[in-house]
């Protein structure tokens, strides 16, 4: 299984397609074997979703996304968690013991900038 966490600094980025890059971690048995970062390629609508498949993600893991970017995920077979806020190794220690919980919120305004509630 391969996550990804949308990052800045190290940290879960409030919005997805605005992240520097992405931190892709494989896990086989709750445990990760791989931890890789991979540059935003850039924020086009559509093309995250294809690009993040195309490298084998199962899940996604942001501070936000709108609505239309969590419907082109879900169609690729992607899950998406939305709501985390921490440092990115903290996240998916807590994505392994079953804590990190989606809030299933959708950024309404794509102007972003803080634009997205309290993530």
């Amino acid at each position: 299984m391969k996550i990804a966490i949308a990052t800045d600094n190290n940290l879960v980025s409030e919005h997805f397609g605005h992240c520097e890059e992405f931190t892709i971690y494989e896990l086989e048995s709750e445990k990760i074997i791989t931890k890789e970062k991979i540059e935003n390629p850039g924020h086009e609508p559509g093309f995250l979703p294809v690009f993040l498949n195309e490298q084998g993600v199962n899940i996604i893991i942001s501070g936000g996304m709108g609505s239309k970017a969590i419907d082109l995920f879900n169609e690729k077979n992607i899950d998406v968690i939305t709501g985390a806020v921490g440092e990115i190794d903290e996240i998916m220690e807590k994505y392994i013991s079953g804590e990190l919980v989606s809030d299933e919120s959708a950024c309404t305004k794509h102007e972003h900038s803080g634009d997205c509630g309290n993530h």
